[in-house]
């Protein structure tokens, strides 16, 4: 499918949802602003959003339009003519138009309606945050960005949640260190992060945490006069590496940063392969707060096939022996819409995870990135199945309210399995007290996130200007250990001038 634009302003958004409609469709964006052709074999979408002359100082008429041809032969053609006060207001115009005219053209509605970046409840949070009552961010939502009313109820009462929990900390003073381990038992099919199989990269583990060791020494002192509000360690498994080692990083970490304002100390323990009572026993003695332990599934035939080396019941034993070694806010990542699991697999997945009672759950919707060994070798997985990705969400969710879970975070995927690709959110769940703090302040960008290790980026949040800055260290473990000084040199540079 070909998409022309006559304002390359809103090119990703309107190309995002385009994919939304059409998931199965590659989107390809013509060069010029030339209305297509009829021709015959190739369907082409023409969007129109142009300024015409500004009635006053406060507002502009905008022309906005779409034109659908299928196989050379147009479906679809509107154009109409609105007021706009800002350039959101303006791309609020043109996605609105695409969204009710493909909406009825397919049969389709979008959950999030024209709502295509990672963080939907972001728009929310600064609304409520500018004091707009909750009655007018519900019919923002609806007749603006077009939701559908659950997706709006959830978005309410995550931030809502989120607000409540912000407020019981100083972000706006402080900042949260990122320190990441990239290294993995091994890879599974669908991981697109950055991370390391310990059996091929193993022999970089010591020379690796040398680097970091030097990484974390000049974070201590990089933002002096801020206080450090949360620290999470994670990857690749950092439970991947030995004792002695995940202990001496722990030792490195609570001498060299100054804990005396922190909230939260994260460290995923994920793989319940990398994880021996000894690990748990060090982690809570550095005093780690939270951890992580991932199943993902709890379905044996599943777990082969993705490539975790593990077996449901080294998962059940490891959650058992974090509780003996008292660790008391304990997570489990699940994942939705996994190769070639059904209904009455997720069920499965849900009871056995429920009879364990952990302090939260995460609930992903599974994502295919272009990194993902599924997606670089198509044609040896392509007779994989996938289930109704949008049923197993609504039964996690199902599951959450029924143990006393609550959601108190959520982000989207930009790629992932399944049809109605917009509802592909990914969201946190957690009993009362339980909540992941480093989740919210990262997920709703409210506060500067310094990032530590390969490939991992920092955030630079002002949001004073409503600005974000990226800095990142290369990705590749072998790089960032040759070029540490350099990784440092970016952080240094960019501290000293911005900030």
């Amino acid at each position: 499918m070909w998409l022309k634009l006559s304002n390359q302003d809103f090119a990703y958004e309107v190309q995002a949802l385009l994919k939304a409609f059409f998931p199965s469709e590659p989107i390809r964006l013509a060069a010029d602003d030339t209305e297509p052709a009829a021709t015959d074999g190739e369907d082409m979408v023409y969007v129109t959003g142009d300024e015409l002359d500004c009635t006053d100082n406060q507002e502009m008429n905008i022309k906005a339009g779409i034109s659908f041809y299928k196989n050379g032969i147009p479906v679809l053609q509107r154009e109409e003519i609105h007021k706009a006060a800002t350039r959101r207001d303006f791309k609020n115009v043109v996605k609105h138009l695409i969204y009710s005219e493909l909406s009825s053209y397919t049969g389709k509605e979008l959950p999030w309606g024209t709502l295509t970046g990672v963080r939907p409840t972001k728009l929310m949070m600064e609304c409520m945050e500018q004091g707009m009552q909750d009655d007018k961010i519900r019919a923002m939502m609806r007749d603006v960005y077009d939701c559908s009313g659950d997706k709006i109820e959830l978005g309410m009462h995550i931030v809502s949640k989120e607000l409540k929990l912000l407020e019981e900390m100083d972000y706006k003073n402080g900042y949260s260190i990122y320190i990441g381990i990239p290294f993995c038992p091994t890879t599974c099919l669908y991981c697109s992060f950055t991370s390391y199989s310990f059996k091929q990269y193993g022999y970089l583990v010591e020379a690796y945490l040398e680097a970091l060791a030097k990484e974390i020494d000049y974070a201590a002192a990089s933002l002096p006069g801020r206080k450090l509000t949360t620290v999470y360690v994670g990857g690749g498994t950092p439970t991947s590496i030995n004792e002695e080692q995940l202990e001496r990083l722990l030792k490195k970490i609570r001498e060299t940063l100054d804990f005396t304002f922190v909230k939260e100390f994260t460290v995923e323990a994920g793989r319940p392969d990398s994880i021996t009572y000894e690990k748990l026993v060090i982690l809570k003695r550095y005093g780690v707060t939270r951890i992580s332990i991932n199943p993902q599934t709890m379905n044996q035939a599943t777990l082969d096939l993705i490539g975790r080396k593990h077996t449901v019941e080294q998962v059940q034993e490891a959650f058992h022996l974090a509780r003996k070694a008292g660790h008391n806010n304990i997570n489990m990542d699940l994942i939705a819409g996994l190769p070639g699991e059904n209904i009455e697999n997720v069920s499965k997945t849900l009871t056995e995870v429920g009879e364990l009672h952990p302090d939260s759950i995460t609930i992903h919707s599974l994502a295919i990135k272009r990194a993902a060994f599924l997606n670089m070798q198509k044609e040896k997985y392509k007779d994989i199945t996938y289930g109704d990705t949008e049923a197993m969400i609504g039964m996690g969710e199902r599951f959450a309210k029924e143990h006393g879970y609550q959601p108190y975070y959520l982000y989207r995927q930009k790629n992932a399995t399944g049809s109605r690709q917009s509802s592909r959110e990914n969201v946190g769940y957690a009993l009362p007290g339980k909540e992941g703090l480093y989740n919210i302040l990262i997920m709703e960008e409210k506060q500067t996130i310094l990032a530590l290790g390969a490939g991992a980026t920092s955030k630079f949040v002002f949001p004073d200007e409503g600005r974000l800055e990226r800095v990142e260290n290369v990705k590749f473990v072998k790089d960032y250990v040759e070029r540490i000084d350099e990784m440092i040199e970016r952080k240094k540079s960019f501290i000293e001038r911005e900030m």
